[in-house]
């Protein structure tokens, strides 16, 4: 009776029954309304054949989302009964036509379209369900509307453009012909292909050469505009539903470009940073919607993007590598049904897709036979051409097949676009009997079947082709090429500690995109993708991978380039584990690192990891760097190059805790020391090739503070003093133009202190503070000996005594060297009133206090109890009794301790206690200075930086280091106030 129900069985057996029977009662009720009273004959008559009742029994008993379709539209369940499916969809498309031509608003034209749209997932359902259509008589139907309706939009958006003198059309009643605005289609869209409830892929274009927009504001405003309100028109819901969920996000750069683009740029982005994943989802892009010929004409110019005739090897690799991103699982866990995603899972619809995809980006240049759009032909195509045997294409076709009718079923139930199965065993029962079966084990023995033989076909794709996956347990996709999030990928990055892989895969993906200078090139990004596994397994391996990934995005941020480090990690893959170490606790060495990524050719060297060198290597490596300079500026640029190598060497080694506290500080101190030795006579050199030399002149550069004592950190600056010394009766330099000689020493002093702080193309050297030279600010830059000695003897305070206990020359003749450490020595063993020097040295740490108050006690220089303590201590302790014993003058306060205990001026248990206290500040500060750019806050530092920290203190976890660490500052400053006291003016609040 009703022709189009009469394949009952093919229609699916009711999920549930009470389903039914309320969808029976509500059906006959539509005979009480007044709007259906002229179809109660139809609907009473539907309800008692036969036909009719299996048809309806399937729609209620499995469907909500069709249910509500037929019971709020009998009239065209009618008119769906009484006529060949094709016929009613002609009809169906020809109103649309002409509602939305006489549409006197957008409110007119959505309420046609979502009609429309409604009626067709009905029809197409019960032409699917009933076996009147086959699967490409379905997705031709849903993507011949898809492409009406945008059609239909443009044109109301496009007239009620030219109405309001925005925009100049060839003909008002064809607005679309001749206006250079096209809508590509993507994807299953584009191929004819589109599912029950897809989303549609769209590029947005204007051709600028077309188009002749009027608009106040220019085209790619007005398209802008446009294109916002044809996605409001699809995809807003409303009470009659929407018409297509829109995605724009395949456009070039979807992150940083217009949604509508002009083709020029688009172009000049597909022929410049254009990846081979966006050349795959362009194998199926066609012109859908506005000025066809226009979007002929853009996929034209691009087609040699897209078909590229020639590939070189990495071109292949990177192809090789979208197959390989996706893990073959050989040897690990069977695929099981629940919850499995019949899309992008293993064995499912996009690896059928990427099978035939990369064989045609290959050979598809060479072999136009190939340039096909639709997965089933592809197949076909590439048995016709001898690439893959004609079983191969059947089996990969059937199972195609199957799993778009089972993905059509799925999105049939509720009208959602999901391709994931039901973990529940009752959801899951029911998706089996809407799809055709009588119980849960046949359905899932025919799923099985095909995924694992996707899964196997896919797999000896490119078979030779080195692996891209992740091993061991963690083994799964990684998978970053296009715009949707794989379900796959997410899973397997959970799995590797990642806890937020959204936010990798976004990073990743800007990354894919180019849009960091060190990843515009094609090559970079070949490379970055074959390093991604390895990249992301070292990541996770830090202590918080999401924090370590998020740096190493910044680092790369930073790269002028990428191809060169990239290949560097290419060749040796371990220096990816110590990237990621340094992103993961380290975030100062990481952004030196930014800046100086060459630095890691030095970690290749063979000696990186061996013992730190010591000073005779260090001079005698930095001499032979620089024999090939051939000007000072070579020579400033060397030695940079050199100490920022031997510098990060350190770094590494202090993160890794391969030197202890004593041998960082002392290397950290060689390198500046051969750097001023072997700087100073080339500056000298440079300074007579003007103004001669002061005959018989010596000139010695006094080192002070960390420098001095030979302790400093990574973050260390250079306190220095200059002391020059002549003949009483030389007065001018010898040169061409002779200078006095405290100019000449001056300039001298400004040469070497610009040669050491100037920015150059290898960075900065070091900061120079100059602050402890005679008179401080208010002195001369650089002073004469007996300047140096009365100064000292008679204006100096007692904190510059203080500093003169870490003095030591670092560059000069060995003669004036030896009289300006005479003359320290003569200074800090002068006499002193005790009472006085402690009152002094008080007053002198309370004025730091109040000027740097911290309670933070990882500030360990400046909080109570920390380093600035522990060495006022050592320092009055030196100043009080070198009368007496010159012997205890030592600049590092550790081993004064040492020599105030032997000499019996220090409790040797306060002694021991002071000393071990000295070490554990020491050992906090250098490697603080060394990881951190800014004060170590414990509540955002990175885990790693913790768990470093107390292994380098000998303590089993972070929390026993913050007591020790507070513990010891308070008995540190406990000792400073028996010792020292507190200032007689005011007393020391703790």
């Amino acid at each position: 009776m009703f022709a189009l129900f009469s394949g009952s069985d093919d229609l699916p057996q009711p999920y549930d029954a009470t389903r039914v029977e309320n969808g029976f009662v509500d059906w006959k009720n539509l005979t009480s309304t007044t709007r259906y009273q002229t179809l109660g004959n139809f609907i009473t008559r539907i309800a008692d054949d036969t036909t009719g009742q299996q048809y309806l029994t399937a729609i209620f008993g499995n469907s909500p989302f069709l249910s509500r379709c037929v019971l709020r539209d009998p009239e065209f369940v009618a008119e769906l009964a009484n006529a060949a499916p094709d016929d009613v969809r002609d009809s169906l498309f020809l109103r649309a036509r002409e509602e939305c031509r006489v549409a006197k608003n957008e409110a007119d034209v959505m309420k046609a379209l979502r009609q429309a749209k409604s009626r067709l997932a009905l029809l197409t359902a019960t032409a699917d369900l009933s076996g009147t259509w086959g699967l490409q008589s379905v997705t031709a139907s849903l993507s011949d509307f898809a492409c009406l309706a945008l059609n239909l939009t443009l044109e109301f958006l496009l007239r009620a453009e030219a109405r309001l003198g925005a925009i100049e059309l060839d003909d008002i009643e064809d607005p679309c012909r001749g206006s250079g605005l096209v809508i590509i289609g993507m994807g299953k869209l584009g191929a004819g292909e589109l599912n029950y409830s897809s989303d549609v892929d769209l590029i947005v274009l204007w051709d600028q050469e077309v188009v002749r927009y009027t608009g106040k504001r220019g085209p790619e405003d007005g398209f802008v505009r446009l294109t916002r309100s044809m996605v409001k028109i699809m995809q807003e819901r409303t009470a009659d539903g929407y018409v297509f969920r829109t995605d724009l996000r395949l456009r070039p750069d979807a992150g940083a470009t217009p949604v509508a683009l002009s083709m020029l740029a688009a172009e000049s982005y597909y022929e410049s940073v254009g990846q081979n994943w966006e050349r795959a989802a362009m194998i199926k892009a066609a012109p859908v919607a506005g000025d066809l010929e226009a979007g002929r004409g853009f996929l034209d110019r691009i087609s040699p993007f897209i078909w590229r005739k020639f590939l070189d090897f990495a071109a292949i690799d990177d192809i090789h590598s979208i197959k390989r991103q996706i893990n073959r699982h050989k040897g690990h866990s069977s695929v099981t049904v629940p919850g499995h995603n019949i899309k992008v899972g293993r064995g499912g619809i996009r690896e059928i897709e990427f099978f035939a995809q990369t064989q045609q980006l290959i050979a598809g240049g060479r072999d136009v036979s190939l340039q096909v759009s639709p997965t089933c032909e592809a197949l076909y195509a590439l048995a016709d051409s001898d690439r893959i045997s004609r079983d191969v294409a059947d089996e990969m076709t059937d199972s195609y097949s199957y799993l778009r009718r089972l993905e059509h079923r799925l999105q049939m139930i509720a009208d959602e676009q999901t391709q994931t199965l039901p973990s529940e065993p009752d959801a899951l029962l029911h998706l089996a009997i809407f799809a055709g079966y009588a119980d849960l084990a046949s359905f899932e023995n025919d799923l099985l079947s095909h995924l694992t033989r996707v899964e196997g076909h896919y797999a000896n794709l490119f078979e030779d082709s080195p692996d891209l996956t992740i091993e061991g347990d963690i083994a799964g996709n990684l998978v970053f090429t296009g715009t949707d999030e794989d379900p796959e990928t997410t899973l397997t990055l959970q799995r590797m500690g990642y806890s937020d892989p959204g936010t990798v895969s976004a990073a990743i993906r800007r990354w894919h995109h180019g849009r960091y200078r060190a990843t515009r090139s094609v090559r970079s990004r070949e490379l970055l993708t074959e390093l991604m596994p390895v990249l992301l397994a070292a990541l996770a391996d830090t202590v918080n991978p999401d924090a370590a990934l998020l740096k190493f995005d910044e680092f790369l941020g930073k790269l002028p380039s990428g191809v060169q480090l990239f290949s560097l990690f290419y060749a040796n893959p371990d220096l990816l584990h110590l990237v990621a170490e340094i992103m993961g606790g380290a975030p100062r060495m990481a952004e030196y690192l930014s800046r100086n990524a060459t630095l890691l050719d030095v970690v290749i060297s063979s000696d990186f990891h061996d013992h730190l060198p010591d000073r005779e290597t260090l001079k005698e490596e930095l001499a032979t760097v620089l024999e090939q300079a051939r000007d000072i500026q070579d020579v400033l640029d060397y030695i940079r190059r050199w100490s920022h190598g031997r510098r990060f060497q350190v770094g590494v080694q202090t993160m890794r805790g391969l030197a202890d506290t004593s041998q960082i500080g002392l290397a950290l101190s060689d390198m500046a020391d051969v750097t001023i030795e072997l700087l100073l006579p080339r500056l000298i050199a440079e300074l007579a090739e003007r103004h001669g030399v002061v005959p018989n002149g010596q000139f010695v550069v006094i080192a002070m503070g960390k420098l001095g004592s030979q302790e400093m950190t990574a973050a260390s600056d250079l306190d220095l003093t200059f002391v020059y010394d002549h003949p009483d009766d030389i007065s001018f330099s010898d040169g061409e133009k002779p200078l006095s000689t405290s100019e000449y020493y001056a300039r001298l002093s400004k040469r070497l202190i610009n040669a050491l702080t100037a920015m150059t193309s290898e960075g900065r050297l070091y900061d120079v503070d100059m602050r402890l030279r005679p008179s401080g600010a208010a002195g001369p830059i650089a002073v004469r000996l007996d300047g140096f000695r009365k100064y000292q003897h008679k204006d100096a305070w007692t904190w510059e005594h203080m500093a003169l206990i870490r003095a030591r020359v670092v560059g000069g003749p060995i003669e004036l060297s030896d009289k300006v450490m005479a003359i320290v020595k003569e200074v800090l063993c002068l006499p002193r009133d005790p009472e006085k020097l402690q009152n002094d040295i008080a007053e002198m740490r309370e004025r730091m206090h109040q000027e740097h108050r911290t309670e933070n006690a990882w500030s360990v220089k400046h909080v109570r109890g920390g380093v600035i303590d522990i060495e006022f201590i050592s320092q009055y302790l030196i100043l009080r009794h070198a009368a007496e014993s010159p012997e205890i003058i030592d600049g590092k306060a550790a081993a004064a301790f040492r020599k105030l205990s032997d000499a019996k001026h220090l409790d040797p248990d306060i002694a021991n206690e002071l000393i071990e206290n000295t070490l554990l500040m020491r050992t906090l500060q250098g490697i603080l200075r060394q990881t951190t750019a800014d004060v170590f806050d414990e509540t955002d530092a990175p885990e790693g930086l913790k768990n470093a920290l107390a292994k380098s203190t000998n303590e089993p976890t972070f929390d026993s280091l913050r007591i020790k660490v507070k513990e010891t500052e308070a008995r540190s400053f406990d000792s400073f106030k028996k010792i020292i006291g507190v200032p007689m003016s005011k007393s020391i609040e703790k």
